[in-house]
């Protein structure tokens, strides 16, 4: 008997949405603040952790920020982003970050036009700079909206959209948000829509990747949650052995992006003379 995507997908989606919902709301009550602000992108990730926080807290406790790059970001990510908020009956405010890219862009002076990875990165950055001006301004917590798929494999940006106080689908697989959001009312074209961080022109994450999500979830679904050794996974789900060995190298080689910064112990350093 083989593994495919439906034993990935095949959980209770009320259980999860109960305990995530309650989760978002113990951390605003054990915080003191008054609400979240998070950054809506037109994603599927974004949108189910707005909704989540939506029936949790209540809509008008929850500030969506829509923050494009209008030289890069696609119009209809944009227009599904607002769409969203509208739909809730939420309140979106929506800043344009080119300007702001522009000025690293034009001080930076080991700046070159080649340089796509970097700059994304300080887009992703900038938007987590701009979440955290305004939940400092209105004490409010960080909505983060990464998934467990992501997470695994470091797709994210290190103090970017990996900069956020509590991460409530950080525990769902991509093919499962795919399925809570449907569950939860998200249009299809957001929780269907192909994953990209658009953090460059004609940034498509699988095409990134070079990996499916589905083959992702498979991969830690199979090894890490059922226990399986990759060659027996490999049999089970039809997904090749070396695919699975380039799932784990991401995983180990972004370790660094899911843990503290590193220091050395006190005592390796301090030695009191007296």
């Amino acid at each position: 008997m083989g593994i495919t995507i439906n034993d990935v997908i095949n959980i209770d989606y009320e259980f999860a949405r109960k305990n995530i919902e309650k989760f978002i709301k113990n951390e605003i009550e054990n915080s003191g603040k008054k609400g979240y602000v998070v950054g809506l992108s037109g994603g599927v990730d974004s949108a189910t952790a707005y909704y989540l926080a939506a029936e949790a807290i209540g809509i008008e406790n929850v500030i969506a920020l829509i923050m494009p790059d209008v030289n890069v970001t696609p119009k209809e990510d944009i227009n599904d982003a607002k769409d969203l908020v509208k739909r809730l009956g939420g309140q979106m405010h929506i800043i344009d970050i080119s300007p702001i890219v522009e000025v690293y862009r034009s001080t930076l002076p080991i700046y070159q036009e080649s340089d796509e990875v970097p700059l994304g990165n300080v887009r992703a950055r900038i938007r987590m700079t701009i979440l955290y001006y305004y939940a400092n301004k209105m004490s409010r917590l960080v909505l983060g909206t990464g998934d467990r798929s992501e997470s695994f494999i470091g797709y994210f940006t290190k103090y970017g959209d990996g900069g956020v106080d509590i991460l409530p689908i950080g525990s769902l697989l991509k093919s499962q948000v795919r399925r809570l959001a449907q569950k939860l009312g998200v249009p299809d074209n957001v929780a269907l829509k192909p994953s990209s961080p658009r953090l460059w022109s004609g940034q498509m994450a699988e095409k990134e990747l070079g990996i499916s999500y589905d083959q992702i979830d498979l991969i830690i679904y199979s090894v890490i949650d059922k226990g399986y050794s990759i060659k027996e996974a490999s049999e089970l789900t039809g997904v090749s052995i070396d695919v699975y060995e380039k799932v784990f190298k991401m995983n180990r080689d972004s370790e660094h992006k899911r843990i503290l910064p590193k220091s050395i112990e006190v005592d390796k350093v301090i030695k009191y003379l007296s």
